[in-house]
């Protein structure tokens, strides 16, 4: 392949063939069990108001889970057209309490235009976006994270770090992505070997990180 032409991996058509087909193995049919064990029972869950993205929702399981029970006002993004139709097909049109773009993560411009500008979220939801996207690319997406996120604001993620060759879904090492977050100015709160994960993900990681507010930045924390 021409080092110039994108991986069929990073244009949305491949993702929503994917989705067409049934061909997406991560799918579980309901949100991942270790994130909501942790956003319902665990006592550094952050707590709302607050708008929270989460990325790469595929079929919107995550986002439709921070709005049950008034958990968080969510933004389920997806690059793919077909994910997106899927989302609100399964979870119910726009509404205050959640919301759905189809848009490229990447695409600050896109983002700002529906509202996602720097600074503008209380939490990121990470969960099998990380290990979609190229790993060159992983980098962009912590710049990504840090940028969205307001002073205090928080990442909780679920990692698959399998140590597979090839991908997606990519591998990664739980020291290398608490290293890549700290360097970013990251916070890490919590990061261990995730619980209550499914037979097939025995090897998933969950995290909890805050951007720090600037030196004398003041203010307080969003929940």
């Amino acid at each position: 392949m021409n080092p110039s032409t994108p991986a069929p991996t990073a244009e949305p058509g491949h993702w929503d063939q994917r989705y067409r087909q049934g061909a997406d193995g991560w799918e579980l049919g309901r949100a991942a069990p270790p994130l909501e064990q942790f956003l319902r029972n665990h006592p550094l869950a952050p707590q709302p108001p607050g708008q929270v993205l989460v990325p790469g929702c595929g079929r919107g399981h995550e986002a439709a889970l921070l709005e049950q029970g008034g958990l968080m006002a969510a933004v389920g993004l997806d690059f793919s057209g077909e994910a997106v139709a899927e989302a609100r097909a399964r979870h119910g049109p726009e509404r205050p309490s959640l919301r759905w773009l189809q848009a490229d993560l990447f695409d600050q411009q896109a983002l700002a235009a529906a509202g996602l500008a720097p600074g503008s979220l209380s939490g990121i939801v990470e969960h099998t976006c990380f290990c979609a996207i190229d790993p060159g690319r992983r980098d962009d997406y912590i710049a990504t994270v840090c940028r969205l996120l307001a002073p205090g604001g928080w990442l909780l993620g679920l990692f698959w770090c399998h140590r597979k060759p090839g991908g997606p879904p990519w591998g990664s090492d739980p020291q290398a992505v608490a290293a890549q977050l700290g360097q970013a100015g990251l916070v890490a709160e919590l990061w261990e070997p995730a619980t209550g994960s499914v037979d097939q993900r025995q090897d998933e990681w969950i995290g909890l990180w805050r951007r720090p507010f600037s030196p004398g930045g003041g203010g307080s924390a969003p929940p």
